[in-house]
């Protein structure tokens, strides 16, 4: 039996027309391994379920998603003109009723959009995504004033779960070294926190306000199996979508 989808409302000071969704793993037809709201098509869940949830999911937006084929990369598109499945790791539109939307299953997603309601873009990022500076890549592409911009970092894995060794802490500390702050020592490994990194790039844009994990919510995937799906924990996993967009005004 479906249960009814549940999804998180972002807690964050957006303009009403900003409209933004996040799902959680509960509330599809999925079954297994990817019980029950998986969004995924990549990840060997049967097509039709995956077609199912997507349907299930399209009554509470205003068009289909404009889904993209994550690569860990940098790309960013203009979901207003651009086909799914592009290789990219962010979108934003200006135009109203087009729906940005990144899945993740531990990697961080960032939802961002103005003050003035004039535009918005969902962010893939991966621990790889991230240090390279796909959100200075999504802020760049929104063409508005950092300072008038206002950003929500969903469900991704905790710092106290996400283990890594010297060659990704070596990484993002080659990048900037205030990045120390986020990673502890973990036997011979380190645990890193996605969310302040997130937060330091975020500041060093400018950007004043931020929202969500790591901030005035927890939302970590690999603790909480009831609600989200994690990769780190079961290799074999579902996706969740966070999806922006502007409404008619």
């Amino acid at each position: 039996m479906t249960k009814s989808l549940h999804f998180i409302q972002p807690d964050w000071p957006a303009p009403v027309n900003v409209k933004a969704l996040q799902t959680t793993r509960v509330g599809g037809v999925s079954s297994g391994a990817y019980s029950s709201l998986n969004l995924g098509a990549h990840v060997n869940d049967d097509p039709v379920a995956v077609a199912a949830n997507r349907q299930l999911l399209s009554s509470y937006l205003p068009s289909e998603p404009v889904w993209v084929n994550q690569v860990h990369g940098v790309e960013v598109i203009d979901a207003a003109v651009s086909s799914c499945l592009q290789n990219a790791d962010a979108s934003f539109a200006t135009k109203p009723n087009v729906v940005c939307v990144t899945m993740t299953a531990d990697c961080l997603p960032v939802l961002l959009c103005d003050k003035k309601g004039s535009v918005v873009a969902a962010v893939h990022a991966g621990w790889r995504g991230l240090c390279d500076g796909v959100i200075e890549a999504a802020v760049a592409k929104m063409q508005v004033p950092a300072s008038g911009i206002l950003a929500w970092l969903g469900p991704a894995i905790g710092p106290n779960a996400f283990e890594v060794g010297n060659d990704v802490r070596d990484q993002f500390m080659a990048k900037d070294s205030r990045a120390e702050l986020a990673f502890k020592k973990h036997g011979d490994k380190w645990l890193c926190d996605l969310y302040l990194i997130a937060k330091q790039r975020l500041n060093t844009l400018g950007v004043p306000g931020i929202y969500g994990a790591g901030v005035n919510e927890n939302f970590c995937t690999y603790t909480d199996k009831e609600r989200f799906f994690s990769f780190r924990r079961d290799n074999a996993t579902g996706r969740m979508a966070s999806m922006i967009w502007l409404a008619n005004s």
